[in-house]
């Protein structure tokens, strides 16, 4: 029982991570400047001022980060639903094989967007440095891959 308590209490904290590395505006940051996945913000006067980032050169690599941070929550959020409902509904020996599964393709969707993030943007810009929603990114990365190798595991678990 505490098991599973802790499971869905790392899930919802992985949940809650993606959410604000997908939507904080911190993923590149210098003195005036700080770039999200939506939006670059500029400190001109003392005042912050918002700039959309659509018309960038790189503005196909940008689609493909926001689109793969997006599904990461979605898949993310579904596991959880998921495995709340095959906790209850399927026998033991078949529970958490979809929830892993799910879990798995969150866990690419996060790598995509990070390494493509890592690639292609801030390559030659040395007065800055990553912020803390990248950071969450990948450490969001580490614990869906965790938590996908535990559903997977706990499949196979019969009591």
């Amino acid at each position: 029982m505490w098991m599973l308590a802790g499971i869905v209490l790392l899930h919802v904290t992985t949940i809650i991570l993606l959410l604000v590395s997908s939507i904080d505006n911190a993923w590149w940051v210098t003195d005036s400047v700080s770039t999200d996945l939506w939006g670059k913000w500029e400190l001109t006067h003392k005042v912050w001022h918002y700039t959309n980032l659509k018309d960038s050169p790189e503005d196909d690599y940008l689609q493909t980060v926001q689109a793969t941070s997006v599904l990461a929550c979605v898949f993310t959020i579904l596991a959880l639903f998921v495995f709340l409902a095959q906790l209850f509904t399927l026998p033991k020996g078949q529970r958490f094989t979809f929830t892993g599964i799910l879990q798995l393709i969150a866990c690419l969707c996060i790598m995509i967007a990070a390494s493509i993030y890592t690639d292609k943007f801030h390559v030659n810009e040395r007065p800055g440095g990553y912020g803390h929603c990248y950071i969450l990114a990948w450490i969001s990365f580490g614990l869906t891959f965790a938590l996908a190798i535990t559903y997977l595991i706990l499949r196979k678990k019969k009591e």
